[in-house]
């Protein structure tokens, strides 16, 4: 019996820092590492304008970055292709002061056009708490408070669709006000769930969003908040969660970088995002944190 308990503490310890969200009730009121939500309405640290703007800029970065492989879309999008052959035009020029280099476009990994674009990358890395595993750091530039420094990839569950099998073992299952679960997991049963409904919902060249997170090689640079570690007494959060539904407006040739797939394809409704959303400045270095209660006052 003494060795099966120490075998659950051990897998516990491990599995504590990324504990499946929850809507709680606050008794004990510790304003420091929780986020208060009065309505689901007001569950806003920005705005959902200033959400969209931000995943706009980045995702447009990231296509003219990779302008050459998206020849099979742009041949479809006229008017589309003659915009972004103006932003890329101005691209180059500026390369071209920058660099003095006359080769052509000079293709940036992702992380370059984060930094390029936003001021900062981030990655992962063994986090600096004990026994939390993977965490998130700020690798390089500064974040200013109330600014999107992550997303939370994975496929969208509905209430009452069907997920038993692959919460089981799962830490990365993550539920929204409404009940919606976003299971961020990247491998295994979750991992095969999320391709399929990207492959299903793929329209010709035209993807409906990301599925590079599974992968070492992320095409959306931002897709890595399934791994922010939960806040502790030492390490106060820093970021916290926000719902987004993009929007119907959004441009069919940038959803390649959504990290998000609903889960039933026959369901009209706006795709659901999570974006983490900094509470404070964060330097250079500094580890994300969040927290993974959401109170309701």
């Amino acid at each position: 019996a003494g060795a099966m308990l120490r075998a659950l503490r051990r897998r516990w310890d491990a599995y504590k820092y990324r504990f499946v969200p929850w809507v709680a009730l606050n008794l004990r009121r510790k304003g420091r590492t929780v986020r208060y939500v009065p309505e689901t309405s007001q569950d806003k640290i920005i705005s959902d304008e200033d959400v969209y703007q931000t995943l706009l800029k980045i995702f447009k970065a990231l296509f003219i970055n990779d302008f050459s492989r998206q020849a099979p879309i742009l041949a479809l999008l006229p008017e589309t292709k003659c915009k972004y052959v103006e932003l890329l035009t101005v691209e180059q020029k500026q390369s071209k002061v920058n660099s003095c280099d006359h080769q052509g476009q000079h293709v940036f990994s992702p992380e370059e056009v984060l930094f390029n674009t936003l001021g900062f990358t981030i990655t992962r890395d063994q986090s600096s708490l004990v026994a939390a595993g993977t965490g998130v750091f700020v690798t390089k530039g500064f974040v200013p408070k109330g600014t999107v420094v992550s997303m939370y990839p994975g496929t969208v569950y509905r209430k009452h669709e069907p997920i038993f099998f692959q919460s089981l073992g799962n830490p990365f299952i993550f539920r929204c006000i409404d009940g919606v679960l976003i299971d961020g997991n990247d491998k295994g049963l979750s991992r095969s769930v999320y391709r399929s409904c990207t492959r299903r919902d793929q329209l010709g060249p035209f993807q409906m969003s990301d599925e590079s997170w599974l992968t070492a090689a992320l095409q959306n640079p931002l897709a890595v908040g399934q791994y922010v570690n939960n806040c502790s007494h030492e390490k106060a959060a820093n970021v916290c969660y926000q719902e987004f539904d993009v929007p119907g407006y959004f441009p069919v040739e940038l959803k390649q970088y959504l990290p998000n797939i609903v889960y039933s394809h026959d369901i009209e409704s706006h795709p659901r995002c999570v974006v983490l959303v900094t509470l404070r400045d964060i330097k250079q270095g500094e580890e994300l944190f969040s927290n993974y209660y959401t109170v309701v006052s």
